[in-house]
């Protein structure tokens, strides 16, 4: 039964059959035709047992796997390697599907290709997921044929794996490579010039040409006999707070992702960069009921942690308590710290809702309010107007584009960071600010 069960006609057996039973149509009128017709189908089923007896001339005679990585990185492509393995003597075509997540909605997982005796080939397809949780593989299907390719044979292999959706490690590794070997630029990271002294003291070394004269010890000079210098390190430890918004303004999606998964992806990308700069990262949640806090800290453990904690962020449809954020904030976190807020506006109304607690946040922390450029709008007002109709919603567009540049500067009037950057150059642009608030010594 499992035998039958493994077997599938071709398209190529059911034209063959079709010619034949034309021939013998035909026979009807044209008798030699029918004795034709009759002997071909002889044959024809001889070649079809034929094909059928090399394909199950061996009990295995396709082998597969699929192989990736134990947890997928979310928005971005995820590499998926397949391995088909021929024990068959001769040549077969082989039609591999695999059966990936039903999340994905993905079409093109079908593959076709020849394999020469005891031959092996490996193919590469890519998934890029839009959410995070469990998504699960199921099997993996190869089809062989011969030349003849009236029949197919169904191998299918058990390659059932559940595998996690995790917020863009990816992008995480990516830029901290670029950041260990100084390179960021190459991924838009302005190169900003530092200015003045961090007056961290590190320790009292002999002067070395080139050194700056300002920062000679006149005492140690004088004790030594000889030119010291104080020698002074970057601020470390400094606290860096990623504050993401759960409320329902995070819903918005883009390119498949919503504002909440780039804000995720951004706070891991952000928070790694910080612990390679000696900086502590820390993680800050909230809902329309709670306040979820993960303390800054420098420990190897802390990058995981900021993962696993990210892993388990969902939206909701309410809007998000700002005054029992900023009650939180003001009870638990007492170290000067800075605090990346990752939220959205759309116009003026809804941020004077919330700018007195950005005030209170901003009078003992450094505040940076991140949002989001609304990409749609933009391109609509790139759009040439043929109709009125089109007029209106180009003027409304531009009307909101302008609000939003005026919250950049209606922040800035009371002293508070911004960043308004479309979704796609979020982790760029909140890089940039760090090392920009870090070069003017501001953290």
């Amino acid at each position: 039964m499992k035998y039958i069960k493994s077997l599938y006609l071709t398209n190529r057996f059911f034209y063959g059959l079709a010619i034949i039973a034309v021939v013998l149509v035909a026979g009807f009128f044209v008798p030699v035709l029918f004795a034709a017709g009759k002997a071909t189908l002889y044959v024809y089923g001889g070649i079809a047992v034929v094909d059928i007896l090399m394909l199950y001339s061996r009990k295995t005679g396709i082998n597969a796997s699929r192989t990736m990585a134990d947890k997928l990185s979310n928005g971005d492509p995820n590499p998926i390697l397949v391995e088909v393995e021929s024990r068959y003597p001769f040549l077969i075509y082989t039609e591999v599907i695999d059966e990936v997540p039903e999340q994905f909605q993905y079409r093109k997982n079908t593959s076709y290709f020849s394999l020469k005796a005891d031959a092996k080939k490996q193919f590469t397809y890519e998934l890029r997921p839009h959410k995070r949780g469990e998504y699960t593989f199921n099997k993996l299907n190869v089809f062989a044929s011969t030349l003849l390719g009236l029949v197919n044979r169904r191998f299918t292999f058990d390659a059932e794996i559940t595998v996690p959706v995790y917020p863009s490690y990816i992008q995480m590794h990516k830029y901290e490579l670029l950041a260990i070997s100084n390179r960021l630029v190459m991924a838009g990271i302005k190169k900003i010039r530092r200015i003045g002294h961090n007056f961290e003291f590190e320790q009292i070394r002999d002067y070395v040409q080139g050194d700056d004269f300002r920062t000679i010890n006149w005492k140690a000079t004088a004790r030594k006999g000889g030119f010291m210098v104080n020698q002074y390190q970057d601020e470390k430890s400094q606290q860096v707070y990623s504050i993401i918004d759960k409320g329902r303004v995070m819903k918005m999606p883009f390119e498949g992702l919503s504002l909440m998964d780039y804000a995720i992806n951004s706070s891991l990308v952000i928070s790694n960069i910080a612990i390679k700069k000696y900086d502590k990262a820390g993680l800050i949640t909230f809902t329309e009921e709670k306040v979820s806090i993960l303390q800054a800290e420098r420990k190897p453990d802390q990058m995981g942690k900021i993962l696993e904690t990210l892993y388990a962020q969902k939206t909701r449809y309410l809007e998000a308590n700002h005054e029992l954020l900023y009650a939180t904030i003001r009870r638990q976190i007492k170290q000067r710290s800075l605090l990346l807020f990752y939220t959205n506006f759309e116009s003026m109304t809804s941020l004077r809702r919330y700018l007195p607690f950005f005030r209170g946040l901003a009078k003992n922390h450094l505040l940076v309010v991140i949002f989001f450029e609304n990409t749609e709008l933009e391109a609509l007002t790139q759009d040439t107007a043929l109709t009125l109709e089109d007029v209106y919603i180009k003027t409304i567009a531009e009307k909101m584009m302008y609000e939003k540049r005026q919250i950049v500067a209606e922040l800035l009037k009371y002293g508070i960071q911004s960043i308004l950057t479309p979704p796609q150059d979020l982790s760029v642009n909140t890089i940039n600010k760090y090392l920009e608030l870090k070069s003017r010594g501001l953290i």
